[in-house]
């Protein structure tokens, strides 16, 4: 039987001149707040190319980001337990689609754009380490004090994926994708400088503080590092017990607490929220991140990162063939090895390629 419907919306369209993305881009306009950030008004990409047809800027955006091998390697990458073997743990792709749901339902709530949200959200954390925060540490210590997993994500989409072409995204995602991370400052900051160009992209930095309190705690709780009975009281007293009742509270608490002044929309959050999610965030620090079993296996960690590291920039015809391997980005077969290209390797590495390749290189093989 024909779509009527799909039929009449192709006529139309077809009467009036205008692509499905032209349509759907003036309907944007009606059920988008004054405050979102409408696809026809981006600010483009470093490299002009046609629009696409039928997705907005934003929709293509995050279809390249899905369809990229950087986010395919999220799933064998520590989010906080160095290669879980619990099927429950959560990895850096499952942190990274919590963070996706939680950007888009505050973004729907608030009338913004949740393609936007949703793009930013899922490119997040592409440039992170292997064996989580911990990894992103050793990278500081041997390649540079500079490095950061937010810079290291904007790379990814720049310059590595796609054979060295990048992603070619819009100048929206690539700002949400730097300024996502608020490392341990504020979870909404006060300068202006570390804030995204988009209300989208400052929802994404509060979404990823919303997914890991909530998550980290559970894999903390199930993996026996701490005990439910040692969440602080006022923790479970205003945000809840479970992860469905704390996600609740934190993301109702943004979107009512969030006011218009002089025209603009500030995002806000009750004190007794923000003070409490401060609170858990210090526990999370105390007891789980700096634990003796969570730094014990970093230390393993910083042990082989740093022996291939130091490895690779010694051989190119074994730096090279890893690159290809991975196809982080086409690179000259008489690529001489340089620090920067051998922090790209690493930090593109999953924990068991890491370990794999670790075993490979240093581990002696029977030889009968």
């Amino acid at each position: 039987m024909p779509n009527i419907a799909l039929q009449f919306h192709f006529r139309v369209n077809k009467c009036d001149g205008m692509s499905i993305r032209e349509d759907f881009e003036t309907r944007e306009k009606g059920f988008i707040s004054p405050f979102g950030c409408l696809s026809a008004e981006s600010r483009d990409r470093m490299k002009k190319e046609d629009p696409c047809p039928i997705r907005t800027a934003f929709q293509v955006d995050r279809d390249r980001i899905v369809y990229s091998n950087a986010f395919r390697r999220l799933k064998y990458k520590t989010q906080v337990f160095l290669s879980p073997l619990g099927d429950e743990y959560r990895t850096r792709l499952t942190h990274t689609l919590e963070v996706s749901e939680i950007a888009r339902t505050i973004a729907r709530a608030m009338r913004l754009n949740e393609d936007l949200a949703e793009a930013i959200a899922l490119g997040h954390d592409l440039g992170h380490t292997p064996f989580g925060h911990g990894g992103e540490m050793i990278l500081k210590e041997i390649f540079s004090p500079d490095f950061s997993h937010k810079e290291q994500s904007l790379r990814v989409v720049d310059i590595l994926e796609n054979n060295g072409q990048g992603l070619n995204l819009t100048y929206e995602v690539r700002d949400g994708i730097l300024k996502h991370s608020k490392g341990y400052g504020k979870i909404i900051p006060d300068d202006p400088n570390e804030q995204a160009c988009t209300i989208e992209g400052n929802i994404v930095r509060i979404a990823d503080i919303i997914a890991y309190l909530n998550h980290d705690l559970d894999d903390a709780i199930r993996s026996g590092v701490v005990g439910s009975n040692q969440v602080p009281d006022s923790c479970v007293n205003v945000l809840g017990r479970t992860h469905s009742e704390r996600a609740n509270t934190m993301i109702k608490d943004l979107v009512f607490s969030t006011y218009v002044d002089n025209g603009k929309l500030c995002l806000q959050m009750s004190d007794k929220v923000y003070s409490t999610m401060t609170v858990l965030r210090e526990f999370l620090y105390e007891k789980v991140y700096r634990s003796p079993r969570v730094h014990k296996e970093f230390v393993k960690a910083k042990k082989i990162l740093s022996e291939l590291y130091s490895c690779f920039l010694k051989n190119g015809d074994l730096l090279q063939k890893g690159l290809k391997d991975m196809r982080i980005s086409e690179y000259d077969h008489n690529i001489q090895p340089s620090e920067r290209i051998v922090c790209d390797f690493i930090a593109s590495m999953t924990d068991r390629y890491a370990l794999t390749l670790y075993q490979k290189i240093f581990f002696p093989s029977p030889q009968f």
